[in-house]
């Protein structure tokens, strides 16, 4: 929208050549995302609240969270329009890798809102079915991965790389698809279960989503990528605006739903921040970076599994309650403290994750 505008201005005054030219709009991204939060959040949580779009909580849940029935939920899509119009005033929408990932986690978004507005119409926590929403996360995720495999100009974008490893690269040809679909499905449900207390999600998405744009941009600069030993992707740049975006969205729902949160981000949020997270480490071809720098997300939905797998198949469960931050809370440790640790661990994985590139 604005990017003519910017070129011109670029062009026109020496100032504005002291920034790199995407570092700059990628600052413009994260301000704008970040200021039409913070302008319109008041407004959305008053709408919200007179519309009596409240959370509905678990019966079986810790009853510490009974207090938060009735909290404005939905919060999510704040983050998906601003994330949406941010993109769109700063971001090259000729650049398929943007458009794919705009279009990515929106749909999540969708999905998640539909799941949202049925547990607010039927009063329960139930939602859409797990398999139709399975159904629909699997189509988007394969449709923009198979768009990524066949706009794929070059080799590396196609390739799996592994952290630690310098000279590992296999070629996955069409097994990227099958590859790239579960890690956007996986990303977009682990970030969904992390989200059960107040601002727990949103800023481990953020320090991830900075993490990630940081990488973009090397991946785009072909002397740093060189230095680095990281694959060049000419297109990466673009996808740092969209990084910018989410970091500045995130930042600025946080405003509202630090503890105790005046709103939820709902599933529309979960679904689509996590989607937005999967798509960029696909692109920039970064997915095992992502699992370490999201290790939070990954250590929640292993909690998960292994307790769903427990109870099935000896009928004892290994924590009190998962995922794994309720069953800190069934222990007795205040959920302020469970959220600020969590927050911790995020920022020293992200920090390691980045390290391992000079480790290479």
């Amino acid at each position: 929208m604005f990017l003519p505008l910017l070129e011109y201005l670029a062009d026109s005054f020496g100032p504005l050549r002291i920034f790199n030219y995407f570092t700059f709009r990628a600052i413009l991204s994260t301000l704008t995302s970040l200021g039409f939060i913070l302008f319109f959040g008041k407004p959305f949580i008053n709408f919200i609240s007179k519309q009596k779009y409240g959370q509905i909580i678990r019966e079986d849940g810790p009853q510490s969270h009974l207090e938060k029935k009735g909290t404005p939920t939905m919060g999510g899509l704040l983050i998906l329009f601003s994330v949406v119009f941010s993109c769109l005033c700063w971001g090259d929408l000729s650049n398929n890798y943007l458009l794919i990932s705009i279009t990515v986690t929106f749909l999540f978004g969708v999905i998640g809102l539909t799941d949202d507005y049925l547990k607010l119409r039927h009063s329960n926590t139930d939602g859409l079915s797990r398999k139709s929403r399975l159904f629909w996360e699997i189509l988007i995720a394969i449709s923009a991965s198979c768009l990524i495999y066949f706009f794929a100009t070059s080799a590396e974008e196609t390739t799996l790389f592994l952290p630690f490893f310098k000279d590992f690269a296999l070629q996955l040809g069409i097994w990227f698809i099958l590859f790239s679909t579960i890690v956007i499905i996986s990303t977009a449900n682990a970030v969904n279960l992390t989200d059960g207390l107040d601002g727990l999600a949103i800023m481990p998405s953020v320090m991830v989503a900075a993490g990630l744009g940081i990488i973009a941009y090397i991946s785009g600069n072909l002397i740093l990528s060189e230095y680095l030993n990281v694959p060049y992707l000419f297109y990466s740049s673009e996808i740092v605006i969209f990084c910018g975006a989410l970091v500045g969205a995130g930042i600025g729902f946080l405003w509202f739903n630090t503890y105790p949160a005046q709103i939820f981000m709902g599933d529309v949020g979960s679904l689509s921040l996590g989607a937005a997270l999967g798509i960029i480490a696909v692109s920039i071809r970064q997915e095992f970076i992502l699992m370490l720098m999201g290790g939070v997300f990954v250590i929640e939905t292993i909690s998960v599994i292994l307790q769903v797998a427990s109870f099935k198949l000896t009928g004892k469960r290994i924590f009190k309650m998962a995922p794994l931050h309720h069953h800190f809370e069934m222990s007795g440790l205040a959920e302020p403290k469970i959220i600020v640790r969590f927050w911790i661990v995020t920022l020293i994985l992200v920090l390691f994750a980045l390290a391992t590139f000079r480790l290479r």
